[in-house]
């Protein structure tokens, strides 16, 4: 089963989540104010997500990676969380929480696998 990006309305802003085949959320944007910006928003992880680096904050002196990029950063109780960057630095969307790194770099890598066939469903409500 393919991924899908699912773009839904929340406080009259757009945005959208990338999940998994099995339905499993992989990422969330950020908002957007038209639906027009919120599908660039998908194109560009289409396209970004696919060669981005993975720049690991989580190890001391680490190498600070071109954007795009991903990053893998240590959040609240020693969870682990991404964040994907475009080439511009603007952030497009983030991860969810993983309590391991390898599972967040397992997130990362299902973005790449899922992000490019992906369909698009806009939410009715």
């Amino acid at each position: 089963m393919a991924g899908k990006f699912v773009i839904s309305r929340i406080d009259g802003k757009l945005r959208f989540d990338l999940k998994a085949g099995n339905g499993e959320m992989i990422l969330s944007s950020q908002p957007y104010a038209s639906l027009a910006s919120c599908k660039k928003g998908i194109e560009s992880i289409r396209t970004n997500a696919i060669k981005a680096p993975v720049e690991d904050q989580t190890i001391d002196g680490f190498t600070t990676e071109k954007n795009p990029k991903f990053e893998i950063y240590e959040y609240r109780n020693g969870d682990y969380r991404f964040r994907l960057k475009a080439k511009n630095g603007q952030l497009i969307g983030s991860g969810e929480r993983y309590k391991s790194k390898a599972a967040c770099q397992n997130g990362i890598e299902s973005i790449k696998k899922n992000s490019v066939e992906a369909i698009i469903l806009e939410e009715k409500k």
